[in-house]
């Protein structure tokens, strides 16, 4: 799964996009309500718990942007005013969590079945699932019959339900996953719509990558599922050193299922000959391999 350690100062990242994120996310709250963002009763406290660690780390960690107050916590930004402790809230929880930080976010509550289940969250940035379609389920079905993650039922389902079962508070973890997306798969905004066309060309092609966290939230128990979505042109990537071959021999190292998933056969036949054109104008140019190892951190 990739998983490694996740320092606590990494939780929430926040950058020079979160005036543009704070926008998108207002607007499709106030076109979309519930379908996009919004708490069931069975994770009502976890919600209310998720909010205020939110209030609490932005603070301490973006103290020009937020400060906590009596009742809450003010985005100095923007000059919302959140009050959190009140009960209930003026609007669900999960909404106003949403306008606090760039991430997608999604709580899961376990059940004596021992299954984990999404009862709440906010899906509004880019992805490919949406949060009405899958509210309630847990998360081995989001996973098979919905995601339709290949191999998830037989090499992946006990080690994410051993993770979720074991995940601690003060070891929260992260991982980061990625995909190639074309561009006339993203609409004006930059939300997925799904597949792009076979055949485009390679300008329309973007690297897509989900930096993903999971933590338990301390009171309530609830496994906090935060994950945040950036989009790069491939074009800005080939001339860094050993991306365009490494790229290349990734997507080939798929095997037909995962192949399939990641929607190869709409990219493959344009984009690995340009990816192979790139590396070999690298090796050209003195590209030494035997030191990739020192530089493998990018990409994903």
């Amino acid at each position: 799964m990739g998983l490694r350690r996740m320092p606590w100062d990494e939780w929430i990242e926040l950058d020079e996009q979160f005036p543009q994120f704070h926008e998108s996310k207002a607007r499709r709250i106030a076109d979309m309500g519930g379908k996009c963002a919004r708490t069931e009763p069975e994770a009502l406290d976890a919600a209310y718990e998720l909010l205020e660690e939110f209030s609490d780390y932005l603070s301490e960690r973006y103290p020009s942007l937020f400060k906590r107050t009596s009742v809450g916590i003010d985005n100095l930004l923007t000059g919302e005013h959140f009050n959190i402790v009140e009960r209930p809230t003026k609007e669900d929880p999960m909404q106003m969590a949403a306008r606090l930080l760039q991430d997608d976010f999604a709580l899961l509550i376990e059940k004596p079945d021992g299954q984990y289940y999404l009862y709440a969250g906010a899906i509004l940035m880019p992805g490919v699932w949406n949060l009405d379609e899958r509210m309630g389920m847990p998360l081995s079905q989001i996973h098979i019959d919905h995601g339709k993650v290949p191999g998830f039922k037989e090499k992946l389902e006990r080690g994410v339900m051993s993770l979720f079962r074991r995940i601690q508070p003060d070891a929260p973890v992260q991982r980061n996953t990625w995909y190639i997306q074309g561009m006339d798969a993203v609409d004006e905004e930059g939300f997925s719509k799904g597949e792009g066309e076979k055949g485009m060309p390679v300008e329309n092609f973007h690297f897509r990558t989900e930096r993903q966290s999971i933590r338990r939230l301390p009171r309530s128990g609830a496994v906090a599922f935060l994950f945040r979505t950036y989009f790069l042109p491939i074009t800005d990537m080939v001339d860094e050193p050993y991306v365009p071959g490494r790229l290349a021999s990734a997507i080939r190292s798929w095997d037909d299922d995962m192949a399939k998933y990641k929607g190869r056969h709409t990219f493959d036949e344009v984009l690995l000959p340009y990816l192979d054109s790139k590396h070999e104008a690298q090796l050209a140019r003195g590209l030494d391999l035997s030191k990739e190892e020192e530089e493998r951190t990018y990409p994903y």
